[in-house]
């Protein structure tokens, strides 16, 4: 069992996937720092993909900061290094376009999508201290 929540959809790269939804969990506070992370083999026999592409979602995600190895202990989640607003900002980039660019092309307006993005972060994360803006 995975300690954190993920259907793998057909058509969509697997290890994007995994990272993502894996990235999530410990953002979200879903995985603590501390709290153990599944092996290669434990990863890849879970969501029955290549355990090659397992590694590779554990090395991105130890390269990202979110996970380390420890040995003799296993993999772990981080409490991970700040990264500078500009790295968070580039992490964004592509995300964001592909956002706009689908809200574009059903039509929505920008206030539709900040709307839609204020109430998905407050449903994931809460209110802001300044109110969620």
């Amino acid at each position: 069992m995975l300690p954190f929540p993920i259907t793998l959809h057909p058509g969509e790269s697997p290890y994007r996937q995994v990272v993502y939804a894996a990235t999530k969990a410990i953002v979200s506070g879903e995985l603590a720092a501390g709290s153990a992370f599944p092996s290669v083999r434990e990863l890849s026999q879970a969501l029955k993909i290549n355990p090659n592409t397992a590694q590779k979602v554990i090395a991105e995600l130890v390269r990202d900061g979110l996970l380390e190895v420890r040995p003799g202990i296993g993999t772990v989640v981080t409490s991970g290094r700040r990264a500078s607003a500009g790295e968070r900002r580039a992490l964004l980039s592509g995300e964001v376009e592909q956002l706009l660019v689908e809200a574009r092309r059903l039509g929505l307006e920008r206030k539709d999508v900040l709307n839609a993005v204020d109430a998905r972060w407050t449903e994931l994360f809460g209110r802001d201290r300044d109110g969620g803006r």
